[in-house]
């Protein structure tokens, strides 16, 4: 069981930066990959950026440049910087474990969301 903890989210002007933070019960050596997805009123959830064990990264293409996802193993933590930020941007935000069982089998775990509006 891995419990995850979102912080940082809140309301910033266009242009503006934010750090998400997401706090996790469990030691992330442990966890496969971890990333921070949003949904926007009316959307559907989507893939915000990715990490996984191996230090890979990956982003969608409507952030690309302007967020960067981090971890600090020690922490247990993982980070969400968001930069240039736009009101598209605006959405709650969830942090995601996913952790493998086998090559078959595997768990996924979600964070409460942590709203992030942006005003224009």
């Amino acid at each position: 069981q891995v419990q995850l903890v979102e912080s940082g989210g809140g309301l910033v002007q266009a242009g503006g930066s934010l750090r998400l933070s997401c706090a996790a019960s469990a030691s992330i050596f442990s966890i496969n990959a971890m990333g921070w997805y949003r949904q926007a009123p009316g959307k559907q959830r989507e893939l915000v950026a990715l990490t996984t064990s191996g230090g890979n990264t990956n982003y969608a293409d409507s952030v690309k440049g302007r967020f960067t996802i981090s971890r600090d193993n020690a922490k247990n933590t993982v980070y969400l910087q968001m930069n240039s930020l736009k009101p598209e941007d605006t959405a709650v935000y969830y942090c995601n474990a996913y952790v493998e069982f086998s090559a078959m089998d595997g768990m996924d775990y979600w964070g409460k969301g942590t709203l992030v509006t942006v005003s224009s």
